[in-house]
């Protein structure tokens, strides 16, 4: 098995565990003291772009025969000469073409358009106990930068403060916090996405709240799955009333709390956890006509109560239903339709599930972009599409973004934007110790890869002045630190991405296309029809040797 080096001279970054083709390691650690390229970039931000100890060192690239088909496997094409896209207001001229003008500003949706300021978003933090800890640094990070941030299943229904009166919502704390954290500091870009599952869905008190609230402020995204498994979400407890609460709004709970002899065993300690399992979706269909039937119904359902944009999300399923989501998406007007391939992250999956399981990324996505075009092909509209599935780095959203062109519209992000949340807040806990319990702090004191920046968090961040001028003087001791290294690594990745685009002389996020891309091996090429890299241009190239 060919893994990513764990170790980067260059960059000076090193991975504490078994690093992926992401790039970061196989297990992230909130506690963790660095240094992958992602921690660093989190401190440093676009200055992970270049070496480290400029002046003093040269250098040459290890990644130029790749192995098997993967993201890794395609290779940024550049160019010698013309631009496009070049953003309003600029010219052709060189003195114009530079990679600090290339734009990201884009919009996604059917009916109702959707404004990012760059072409990201995050993967969806649920009920796991980690996505509410740190979800003030995901949030106003997301607001800040102008980026989708997406609220996972189960929030509303796992609340143990949720009050439910005569089959209606009325008190649903939790969702309500993680919708006003990110509404604080949105400015017009990005957006909040409240993500459904099967339970949410066909539970009426939790779909009518979410619609009849927020229906027209936040983005509502039904989840069919995810790339790490093929089963919806699941959480451990040790506390048996909980399990039972959990039990009576119509969760499945193994083992049964209700049960006599498990409340015995729990007793004598030898029963010690119970697990929340998630019904997935459609069971009890066995064709596409009755799925179609069942997903428009609850499409129409939703926006009679209010819902103006809708999601859905799938995972790497088979063609089958990856034909299904694309077909359906684009006749029921969805907003965003995201493609999770296998090969991305989870808080809680089963091991080997997540290891056997499902299609790699780059294989459904380019799949996902054939279905696409059949549907273009007999004048239909095709929905716009997220790609996901173990994204850290530039490169990865170039190719992502070129890959599913001119379809998709958003690389998504799970793990790698959930670890500034981490890196931040464990800062934060050492300079403002009063804070730790609050921001869930792991670190009594800096390690030496922060030390080596500074002690304040203006010499930590390198994006905090620009955070300080976005929100002002005052508001910036309101901003978590989280939330200031998102928008650092965010920088970092932004500032790559620039200048892989300036270098294929692509000037706006929607001037990207296939021709941006290449195969570095044949099996590649077959696989996803992008073409091999030595013939891409060869013909043209031979008609010019001949005139």
């Amino acid at each position: 098995m060919e893994h990513w080096p764990k170790f980067n001279e260059v960059l000076d970054s090193a991975n504490r565990g078994t690093p992926t083709e992401s790039g970061l390691c196989v297990q992230c650690r909130v506690d963790c003291t660095g240094k992958c390229e992602t921690f660093l970039s989190c401190l440093k931000g676009k200055k992970m772009v270049y070496p480290q100890d400029h002046g003093k060192v040269i250098f040459g690239t290890n990644n130029v025969n790749p192995l098997g088909v993967s993201y890794n496997s395609l290779r940024i094409q550049g160019r010698s000469f013309n631009s496009e896209g070049i953003p309003e207001g600029l010219s052709h001229k060189a003195e114009d073409c530079l990679y600090p003008n290339v734009s990201f500003a884009t919009e996604f949706g059917a009916k109702v358009k959707t404004k990012v300021r760059v072409p990201l978003k995050t993967g969806a933090y649920g009920s796991a106990a980690l996505a509410g800890q740190y979800w003030d640094s995901y949030a106003v990070g997301a607001a800040l930068v102008g980026f989708p941030l997406v609220i996972g299943e189960n929030v509303m229904n796992m609340d143990k403060n949720l009050v439910i009166e005569n089959g209606k919502v009325v008190k649903a704390p939790e969702l309500d916090r993680r919708i006003e954290s990110f509404m604080r500091y949105y400015d017009g870009y990005g957006a909040i996405v409240v993500q459904l599952n099967y339970d949410d869905i066909y539970n009426g008190p939790t779909v009518d709240y979410v619609c009849e609230k927020y229906g027209d402020k936040v983005i509502i995204e039904i989840k069919w799955g995810q790339g790490a498994k093929p089963i919806n979400g699941e959480v451990i407890t040790n506390d048996i009333d909980y399990a039972a609460s959990l039990q009576k709004i119509g969760y499945v709970i193994f083992p049964d709390p209700s049960d006599p002899a498990v409340q015995a065993a729990y007793k004598e300690g030898k029963v010690r956890t119970f697990t929340r399992q998630s019904r997935v979706p459609y069971t009890a269909l066995d064709n596409y006509e009755q799925v179609r039937e069942e997903f428009l119904k609850s499409i129409e359902y939703m926006r009679s109560k209010g819902a103006t944009r809708i999601a859905l999300k799938t995972g790497s399923f088979g063609m089958e239903s990856l034909a299904m989501a694309i077909k359906l998406s684009s006749e029921a007007d969805i907003d965003l339709l995201t493609v999770d391939g296998s090969g991305g992250g989870t808080a809680m999956s089963p091991w080997n599930m997540m290891e056997h399981w499902g299609i790699p990324s780059v294989l459904v996505h380019a799949k996902a972009w054939e279905y696409g075009n059949i549907l273009a092909a007999r004048g239909e509209r095709v929905v716009d599409m997220a790609f996901s599935g173990g994204f850290a780095r530039e490169d990865h959203i170039f190719k992502a973004l070129a890959l599913g062109a001119p379809f998709t519209k958003l690389a998504a992000m799970g793990r790698a934007l959930m670890i500034p949340g981490f890196v931040g807040s464990n800062i934060e806990g050492v300079l403002r110790p009063e804070r730790k319990a609050a921001v869930h702090g792991n670190w009594d004191e800096l390690p030496a890869v922060v030390k080596e920046l500074g002690s304040t968090p203006e010499e930590i961040f390198a994006s905090y002045s620009d955070v300080r001028d976005k929100v002002g003087a005052e508001e910036i001791n309101n901003i978590p630190f989280g939330a200031i290294a998102t928008w650092t690594y965010v920088d970092k990745l932004m500032k790559g991405l620039q200048q892989l685009m300036a270098g294929a002389r692509k000037f706006s996020v929607n001037a990207l296309d296939r021709y941006d891309i290449a195969s570095l091996n044949r099996e590649t090429e077959r696989e996803t029809g992008v073409p091999f890299i030595t013939d891409i241009e060869d013909e043209i190239a031979q008609r010019i040797l001949r005139s």
